[in-house]
């Protein structure tokens, strides 16, 4: 079978605009990430993890080298539509909006990132019932969810627009042990049943143990 690559650095690099010339917090950089399977990227803090998601998810702009979505350069595309169709992020804190329901959460993801849905309720019970919540949460406020409930709305929330790239900045740090094989569970079966490409930035041994494939960065300085 032909890999599919839909996401590619080439010879990535990157300092802050304040540091010296040759302080790099990320240097010649060469990755290649497939739709269908799961990725880690693990390092000591300090060597550039948060700084490369902010990279790929197109928040960061300034760079050496080059990021591709498919055969686009990043660099050439609109981010702004790139975030809202393409890559689903998914943080550690959640991010969720407190004074709004589980559904009304991914609803508004939907409406930001103007989904065209006959029924977006119903989709979004779809989505999270995807992710293992029953519809009986559907209008709980965030607040009175767990843990492992929340991060699984956030889930939901980031496949309400069907991008094919998830991305994952610690997502289960917050989490116990079984709760976050359980999420991990929930991000394999997004790749290997339904295609997606899973990155995932952490510090987590188990994380690491579980996907199909971890890059690790090395701290430059």
């Amino acid at each position: 079978m032909n890999k599919e690559i839909v996401l590619s650095l080439k010879n990535v690099s990157y300092r802050y605009p304040d540091a010296a010339k040759d302080e790099y917090v990320l240097k010649n950089i060469n990755y290649e990430f497939e739709k269908g399977k799961t990725y880690a990227i693990k390092g000591k803090s300090g060597s550039g993890k948060t700084t490369l998601l902010s990279l790929i998810s197109g928040l960061e702009k300034k760079y050496e080298g080059e990021i591709s979505y498919k055969d686009k350069k990043l660099s050439k595309m609109n981010l702004d539509d790139y975030r809202s169709q393409n890559v689903g992020i998914v943080f550690q804190s959640y991010n969720l909006l407190p004074h709004l329901t589980a559904l009304e959460n991914i609803i508004l993801s939907m409406d930001i990132s103007k989904v065209k849905a006959d029924d977006k309720k119903c989709l979004a019970i779809n989505l999270m019932e995807q992710v293992g919540l029953s519809k009986n949460m559907a209008n709980r406020r965030i607040l009175k969810l767990s843990g492992g409930e929340q991060q699984r709305i956030a889930i939901a929330r980031s496949l309400s627009y069907n991008p094919e790239i998830i991305l994952a900045d610690e997502p289960t740090g917050n989490l116990d042990h079984d709760t976050e094989t359980e999420i991990l569970n929930i991000f394999s079966d997004l790749a290997h049943k339904q295609n997606k490409c899973v990155i995932i930035v952490t510090h987590s041994g188990n994380v690491c143990n579980l996907v199909d494939k971890v890059y690790e960065l090395k701290k430059e300085n």
